[in-house]
């Protein structure tokens, strides 16, 4: 097997390590394929190389019943990361990374309030009082339940990627592979939402594998923005610009 060595601060690499080993322990109930973990030691990370090819109708169709089976394994609560994982996550790209909030929560939209999006709105600088009360008001929303769907405090968590845009999905001419994550127990449409952030291939395709094996709650389309808030965020604290936008168009429709 060809590898592929990566280095980072003994964090970095022990946080990636976790987060693939932990979405690796789905393939074996047909979950997604994972770029498997060679070794993760100090500040160097060895994991499989990846053998790329052009994307189908039919991988896509594929993937999303696995990526549905992924989210199906599970997390032991709302905001956990992976199993054994102390303290906080890390989030962004390599190099300019930020803490990921991890925790234990009631439901998802509590969840989401405190841990995704309260933390990064206080980084964005071009926030004032008006824009920080929009996202007062979507975060009551979101704690009081009002966008879980069957993702509420008496529900399984699914098992999340957590930063699955286009560039964290290698296709094979057989299958897609998950590599990068930002993992923790969440809302299966937070990972779906990333798919259709930055146009990842054949994304019908992969809704449609997915609803083949889990039907998505009625009205997904219109919750999109909502799932996708936290990676606008993320980006509008690391580089600003079109992103804050995005995000403040996005909590206008919710809030």
């Amino acid at each position: 097997m060809e590898t592929f060595i990566k280095h980072g601060s003994e964090r970095a690499v022990a946080w990636e390590a976790a987060g693939l080993t932990w979405l690796a322990e789905a393939t074996a109930d047909g979950g997604a394929r994972v770029a498997q973990v060679v070794s993760a030691q100090g500040d160097t990370l060895e994991i499989e190389r990846i053998q790329e090819a052009t994307p189908s109708k039919r991988v896509a169709g594929d993937f999303g019943a696995q990526l549905a089976r992924t989210h199906a394994s599970g997390a032991d609560a709302f905001g956990v990361g992976p199993t054994g994982w102390a303290g906080a996550g890390l989030q962004g790209p390599a190099g300019n990374q930020l803490k990921l909030p991890l925790g234990t929560y009631e439901n998802w939209g509590s969840m989401w309030a405190d841990a995704r999006i309260a933390p990064l709105v206080q980084k964005v600088k071009d926030f004032g009082k008006t824009e920080q009360a929009a996202f007062d008001r979507l975060s009551q929303r979101l704690r009081d339940g009002d966008f879980d769907g069957s993702y509420g405090s008496n529900s399984q968590p699914a098992r999340i990627h957590g930063d699955l845009w286009a560039g964290n999905l290698l296709w094979t001419s057989s299958d897609a592979v998950l590599i990068d994550p930002t993992p923790y127990g969440g809302h299966p449409e937070d990972d779906l939402a990333a798919l259709a952030l930055f146009g990842t291939p054949y994304l019908r395709e992969i809704i449609a594998g997915y609803e083949q094996v889990t039907p998505l709650d009625a009205g997904w389309q219109e919750r999109v923005e909502l799932h996708q808030l936290h990676l606008l965020l993320l980006h509008a604290v690391l580089f600003g610009g079109g992103y804050t936008a995005q995000a403040l168009s996005a909590v206008k429709k919710y809030s």
